[in-house]
């Protein structure tokens, strides 16, 4: 890899991960207001419903915006054609989706929401899914043709900026759940707009002899099976809240959300590191030059360990803390939510295993992996939720989180061809657990599990990071680090 590319690199890297950390903390914002607006009953509702059209949003896009991303990244002057060969069928599907969900929106609401009065709610979830697909297809596009800044300032900042607003402003109105999630589906009907304008003024001219770079059928082949994977991807939370409300109750299916919430947070740098570091691996990999694309992989999941295993152990030990500030209501979320913060050291532990995949072309593997991680989770759920509520959704979900990582980890290892592992990253994980284990213990010994225990700790932790400069083996072990993380020296 040359140093421009490392340098460009490093540079997305840090745009993304930014953005990443502005989406998880508004993404968290929206939590907060509609489980203190709407209750654990109401949320649990609104909750469904964003799952509900998130599901089916993913299996209309049919897997077009991934296969966007590897082959734009690959043939970028081809991104007008392929573009309206990803858009036009999907955008067919949804809509006859929207036929049918409106049609059917009285039975699908009695079976997951309850009441006559759950039909709107249908009909306008069916409404949003071109919306979804639209954005969806276009932004991904954005992603693979125009600088990461661009994609992060639409579906990093403005999308998730703009929904806790709207809704607040719903709420201010005396709207209900249903104004709520018109708020919530406005911001991603701006957003295709926006990337339209973006792609329409940024697209290559083609020529005569450019060709497609990627035929319709390997676009598809490509596609299709990342279909499957990505609706499974976005059911993996969303069926246990799904089926929480089915076999338990809403308010637990609430409750189950709001520590999902907190799980799914931790993921922002690992998320935005993905977007940046996605084409680069499509780029390497199609070049053939496995071993720098192995590096890349290496560096990155390093990065990720260091930044995201403190705050999930710190997640796990104060629970009820963290909870505490959705309200008393939410209060039994706290075992759930440390049963997913422990499983989601695995998730992020094994780093973008899944963008390694998918970026050597490895759909298929990566649908094996994510349908082996959806039959755990909802073998597991359909036996524990009943007798056991948020806790056996988060039990199933952990079970298929594991499942699901371990074996796209072996997948990835075969596409590479490199060791995917290394001894430094071991020893990293092993300083993290150590040093973030004890401050929590300390912090839970002195002042238990709650604000002033989770204060405590963080205190601890920021002293003994700052104490440990003084050592001038540390620094010199943080320069190594940094040079290994930021530049193409190997680990």
């Amino acid at each position: 890899m040359t140093a421009i590319e490392s340098r460009h690199g490093t540079r997305s890297g840090a745009i993304a991960v930014l953005g990443a950390a502005v989406n998880g903390a508004f993404g968290f914002v929206l939590t907060t207001v509609i489980l203190r607006t709407f209750a654990p009953a109401g949320s649990g509702a609104l909750f469904s419903v964003i799952g509900l059209v998130t599901i089916a949003g993913a299996v209309c896009c049919a897997g077009a915006d991934t296969a966007l991303i590897w082959a734009l990244s690959r043939r970028p002057a081809a991104s007008g054609r392929l573009v309206r060969v990803a858009l036009l069928p999907t955008l067919a599907l949804s809509l006859a989706v929207c036929l049918g969900g409106v049609a059917g929106a009285g039975p699908i609401g009695r079976a997951l929401l309850g009441g006559e009065s759950a039909a709107g709610l249908i009909r306008l979830a069916a409404v949003g899914v071109p919306v979804v697909v639209v954005s969806t297809v276009l932004l991904a596009a954005v992603r693979a043709t125009r600088p990461v800044g661009t994609y992060v300032a639409v579906q990093f900042v403005f999308v998730p900026v703009a929904r806790p607003a709207l809704m607040v402003g719903a709420v201010a109105a005396g709207g209900g759940v249903l104004l709520g999630f018109a708020g919530w589906l406005l911001p991603l009907a701006l957003a295709a707009s926006l990337a339209l304008t973006l792609l329409t003024r940024a697209t290559p001219s083609e020529g005569p002899g450019a060709g497609i770079g990627t035929s319709i059928h390997q676009f598809w082949a490509f596609a299709l099976p990342r279909a499957v994977s990505v609706a499974i991807d976005a059911s993996s939370m969303w069926v246990g809240v799904l089926l929480t409300g089915a076999l338990a109750t809403p308010a637990e299916a609430g409750v189950f959300a709001a520590a999902g919430r907190y799980a799914l947070a931790g993921l922002l740098i690992m998320q935005g590191l993905r977007v940046a570091v996605a084409p680069q691996l499509s780029r390497l990999l199609g070049a053939g030059r496995r071993a720098e694309a192995a590096r890349v992989y290496r560096r990155t999941t390093l990065a990720i360990v260091l930044l995201s295993w403190p705050a999930y152990l710190l997640l796990a030990a104060f629970a009820p803390a963290f909870l505490a500030v959705f309200g008393a209501p939410f209060g039994g979320g706290a075992t759930p939510l440390a049963v997913l913060a422990l499983a989601m050291l695995v998730n992020v532990g094994v780093g973008l295993v899944q963008t390694v995949l998918l970026m050597s072309g490895n759909s298929r593997d990566h649908l094996r992996a994510t349908a082996a991680g959806l039959a755990l989770n909802v073998f597991a759920a359909v036996l524990l939720i009943p007798g056991h509520g948020a806790l056996g959704a988060a039990i199933a979900w952990s079970l298929g989180i594991v499942g699901e990582n371990v074996l796209a980890a072996w997948y990835a290892r075969r596409a590479l061809g490199e060791p995917i592992f290394s001894a430094t990253l071991g020893r990293a994980m092993a300083a993290v657990v150590a040093a973030t284990g004890l401050v929590a213990l300390l912090g839970v010994l002195a002042a238990g599990r709650g604000l002033a225990g989770l204060a405590l700790a963080l205190g601890l932790l920021l002293a003994a990071l700052l104490g440990s400069l003084a050592d001038r083996r540390v620094r010199a072990a943080l320069l190594q680090l940094r040079r290994n993380v930021l530049t193409k020296e190997p680990l």
